[in-house]
C-alpha cells in the first residue's frame, strides 16, 4: 500500500480572482491530498491579454486560498520545469483553459513524467450577480466606473 500523498497541480493566470477560480481550485484540491498551483508569469501569457496584476501579487493571492497548499510562479522559459520539480500524480486543467490535453500528455511522456491529466468541471452560471470571468469583471468596472 502506498502511503505517499497524492499530489495535484493546477495552473493559470489568476488575474483578478473570482468564484470560477475558487471552483477550479477546490475541484483540483479534491483530486489530491496536496495542491500546488503554478501561476503563469506575465511575459508567458500570450493566449489572452496580459494580466493586470503583477506576478507576485497573483501568486500571493492564490497562496492565501484555503484549497491551495503552495503557489509558485511558472518558469520563464519552460512550462514543464515546475512540473518536473513537483512530480505530480495529476495535472488538473480548468474547464475552459486553452490547453490541448493530448499535447500535454505527449510532452509528459517525452519527459518521463508519469502523471494523469484531468479537466475540472464547468461551475455553471453564476448567481446573485456573480461574475465568473476576469474579462467580464473588467468590462463591468468600465461600465459602472468610467
Amino acid at each position: 500500500m502506498n502511503d505517499e500523498p497524492t499530489t495535484a497541480v493546477a495552473q493559470g493566470t489568476f488575474d483578478i480572482l473570482h468564484p470560477g477560480h475558487l471552483h477550479y481550485l477546490r475541484e483540483a484540491a479534491a483530486m489530491g491530498d496536496v495542491l500546488h498551483v503554478i501561476i503563469a508569469r506575465r511575459e508567458n501569457v500570450t493566449h489572452k491579454q496580459t494580466p493586470i496584476l503583477p506576478d507576485r501579487q497573483r501568486r500571493d493571492m492564490v497562496a492565501a486560498l484555503d484549497p491551495v497548499d503552495s503557489a509558485l510562479l511558472g518558469d520563464r522559459e519552460d512550462i514543464f520545469v515546475p512540473i518536473e520539480r513537483i512530480d505530480p500524480d495529476v495535472i488538473v486543467l480548468g474547464h475552459d483553459q486553452h490547453h490541448d490535453e493530448a499535447g500535454i500528455e505527449s510532452a509528459l511522456v517525452e519527459r518521463g513524467i508519469d502523471c494523469a491529466v484531468e479537466r475540472a468541471s464547468d461551475r455553471g452560471p453564476g448567481f446573485d450577480g456573480e461574475v465568473l470571468s476576469t474579462g467580464e469583471i473588467i468590462e463591468r468596472i468600465r461600465e459602472q466606473r468610467c
